[in-house]
């Protein structure tokens, strides 16, 4: 079977066996498949940091971690990867269980070369749509820029998702894109000519919630002066986003869970329930787990709304996004405000990528705003950066940097917890006093600075008997 024609999708195969590496090598490429071979489980781990293929193909035996180590891996990282195991028929009991635990597949060697091709297709296709998908496709995902691996893998899941009506709770810190994932997930979908509609459910006051979700009848309450269609009424057919939904009050959450069970609303003042047809989208901040524990929300609600749960990483989690980011926005609101604008300089691009970002993307788009707005020069500068970043940037230090400050920080721990005695502290740190004195010298450090009596020479003393 060949690979879909005019898309090469990408194959990680491990075997540390070199004739059998270039064999599947030439196989996979031959069937129009690209291929990135390396020889062990930690090689292919690198691999996926760098660049992310559509399927794992890996032996069970290897050198070091093996594959199912590397399986383990994979999983943890990029749950929606799929992985292929050749096994010897020593290490079939070995693949079944894998299987069991998530593996797409095994086969045995000597393998036959038809079964494999199809194994891979069928993987590809019932793992990663995505990869089926032309560029025209990513239209659905336009508004999120990212290259980081961990997005591809949450996009992957949001476009399968998207295909059925589950619902989709989406967890994430503020400001990292919940509302636009759901925006997203909405066009992948096959409502995606219906509307979609958003409501934040901490803005809007306990007493108007309910009649913005389900509407009202003219004469229902004093201002209720006609009647109101409510937001799952306007999103019939298509997509309801109840964003920060942890901070929904407690009654309005029976009435929603009623909703849901019924799929169908009553507004205020309504003697009969209206039916709709929805697909729920929530997402929030809060951890909903601890706010259950603390009975501020419904374990049963909380259930029918987590059917599938993506999590947004941190903009400190896909730092590889920043400079896209930051430039991508430079562009756009540079012809907002009519500037010319080149970009930003390296130092002010460095100051960016090592920020904290607590604030995540929106955070990140009010800076460049700022910074637009306020440049005079074609090129962003370091110190427009810095003004608007507010907060001191996180040093990014080389190894030998690293290596100094942790040296340096552990031994004044040392120190500090034996009161200055080199001879204990040399003690826990495992390492005669020699060594543990060439240490203190390297990097300053008096052991009488330390003593809570610095004036004693009692514990001068203790250190020439010890």
């Amino acid at each position: 079977m060949k690979a879909p024609s005019g898309h090469r999708q990408r194959i990680l195969v491990v075997d540390d066996d070199a004739d059998m590496l270039r064999l599947l090598s030439l196989r996979l490429q031959g069937a129009g498949y690209e291929v990135t071979a390396v020889t062990s489980a930690e090689a292919a781990l690198a691999q996926l940091d760098i660049d992310r293929p559509q399927l794992v193909l890996s032996d069970v035996r290897l050198p070091g971690r093996d594959g199912l180590a590397l399986f383990d891996e994979v999983r943890s990282r990029h749950p929606s990867l799929p992985v292929i195991l050749l096994t010897a028929h020593g290490t079939i009991p070995d693949a079944v269980e894998a299987t069991a635990r998530g593996v797409f597949t095994y086969l045995t060697k000597p393998y036959d070369a038809k079964d494999l091709l199809d194994k891979i297709a069928q993987a590809l296709a019932f793992s990663t749509p995505t990869a089926q998908a032309t560029r025209a496709d990513d239209a659905w995902r336009a508004e999120i820029i990212s290259r980081s691996n961990r997005m591809a893998d949450l996009l992957a899941e949001a476009h399968m998702v998207a295909q059925s009506d589950a619902s989709v709770l989406l967890l994430g810190d503020s400001g990292t894109g919940k509302e636009l994932l759901a925006r997203a997930i909405h066009r992948a979908s096959p409502r995606a000519n219906r509307p979609f509609v958003a409501v934040n459910c901490g803005a809007i006051p306990e007493a108007l919630l309910e009649s913005e979700l389900f509407g009202h009848m003219k004469g229902a309450f004093t201002d209720a002066v006609t009647n109101h269609k409510g937001l799952f009424q306007a999103a019939d057919g298509g997509t309801l986003l109840l964003d920060e939904i942890g901070d929904m009050p407690p009654a309005l959450q029976v009435k929603l869970l009623r909703v849901l069970q019924e799929r169908a609303v009553r507004p205020v003042g309504a003697s009969q329930a209206t039916p709709v047809n929805v697909r729920i989208i929530s997402a929030t901040h809060r951890d909903l787990e601890t706010a259950m524990a603390a009975a501020q929300f419904r374990e049963d609600l909380y259930y029918r709304l987590n059917v599938v749960t993506l999590t947004l990483p941190t903009l400190g989690d896909r730092r590889e996004d920043i400079a896209l980011l930051a430039n991508h926005f430079l562009d756009n609101l540079a012809r907002k405000y009519d500037k010319r604008l080149s970009g930003f300089s390296p130092e002010a691009l460095k100051a960016l990528t090592t920020a904290a970002w607590p604030g995540n993307v929106r955070q990140l788009f009010n800076v460049v705003e700022q910074v637009c707005a306020l440049s005079t020069t074609p090129l962003v500068s370091l110190g427009l950066v810095q003004r608007a970043l507010r907060t001191p940037s996180a040093q990014v230090l080389s190894f030998a940097e690293a290596r100094q400050r942790f040296e340096r920080e552990y031994l004044v721990d040392l120190l500090k917890m034996t009161d200055g005695n080199v001879a204990d502290a040399a003690r826990l740190a495992q390492r005669n006093r020699t060594e543990f004195y060439r240490l203190l010298q390297k990097h300053a450090l008096t052991p009488g600075n330390f003593k809570a009596d610095a004036g004693a020479a009692d514990d001068v003393a203790d250190e020439r008997q010890d």
